[in-house]
């Protein structure tokens, strides 16, 4: 099942609270998640932050919206009793609660006309939290972005493609520094390797690289893993990359996963995208946005001790 909509929360959240006793975030989220039957996998699903799950955001915005209507609220440190107007709405028991139904609340509605303005008003609240709606717009900048670099690359020799590749591997903390990472072989006569880097400082162990820029819309298949496969066996090499701007077929993964004797990992041209992008390669920061939340600490301390 997939991860309820913050506002697809709301009935839970208050049936958690409907036997008139307190209770804490936690033994809710657990209540609600049971109820959505959630998966344990479903619950870790992260925000592209990495620092918060996406259903812990979701609750947590269910949370303050309920509060801002004034159907719940806390009687101490992140425990929570439903309001008079709470109770109400569990007895009337309507067909649906959702943001359209917070808004007959005057508080709801003041909340929203201070955080809106005349272009946005409060009837298009929407079933996207802010965070929701952030992580939307930075995937699809990201996007763009990806698409992009991949242009960008096309634009580039085969030579300068080898090297962006080893560059991307010494900046993934592969080898130590770029000069004596690896090198990049890249000749007539390759026999099927395009280069190699250390996978540590020390160097115990080398990653053999077969680098093709090729034409993003191409299908690579199982013959050309095949032979990267063979080209790995020839130099005794037991871990290979395969790394294209173009893209692999269903075939040529699902071999490249059941070989034992050599681990292959093969990057497509939107993995290797992401990589440069998560690395920073070829790309700078235009801007930078931070989401801060209230310190609850900094609020607990006894300041009259």
């Amino acid at each position: 099942m997939s991860i309820p909509k913050y506002d697809e929360m709301y009935r839970a959240f208050l049936n958690c609270l409907a036997d008139g006793h307190p209770h804490d975030l936690k033994e809710i989220k657990s209540a609600v998640a049971n109820q959505f039957r959630l998966s344990p996998a479903e619950r870790e699903v992260l925000l592209a932050s990495g620092k918060q799950t996406v259903f812990d955001n979701r609750i947590g915005w269910c949370r303050t919206y309920l509060k801002k209507a004034g159907l719940l609220e806390s009687i101490a440190r992140g425990k929570y009793v439903l309001t008079a107007d709470g109770k109400r709405v569990l007895s009337e028991n309507p067909a649906k609660i959702d943001n359209l139904y917070l808004q007959r609340f005057d508080s709801f509605r003041a909340f929203f006309s201070r955080s809106s303005d005349n272009e946005h008003p409060v009837a298009a609240v929407s079933s996207q939290t802010p965070q929701d709606t952030l992580e939307a717009a930075f995937h699809q900048i990201n996007s763009v972005l990806e698409d992009n670099l991949l242009t960008a690359i096309m634009g580039q020799s085969p030579a300068f493609f080898e090297h962006l590749v080893v560059k991307l591997l010494t900046q993934m903390g592969y080898g130590g520094s770029a000069e004596d990472a690896g090198m990049v072989i890249g000749q007539t006569g390759d026999e099927g390797i395009d280069g190699l880097i250390r996978e540590d400082k020390l160097g115990f162990s080398l990653i053999y690289i077969q680098a093709k820029r090729w034409d993003r819309s191409t299908s690579i298949g199982r013959p050309e893993i095949q032979k990267f496969v063979g080209a790995l066996a020839g130099q005794g090499a037991s871990k290979g990359l395969f790394i294209t701007t173009a893209k692999f077929t269903k075939e040529a993964r699902e071999y490249a996963n059941k070989q034992h004797t050599a681990k292959i990992v093969l990057v497509d041209g939107q993995k290797l995208a992401k990589l440069m992008i998560e690395y920073n390669l070829g790309v700078s920061t235009e801007t930078t946005y931070q989401v801060k939340r209230i310190d609850t600490d900094f609020f607990s301390d006894d300041w009259d001790a």
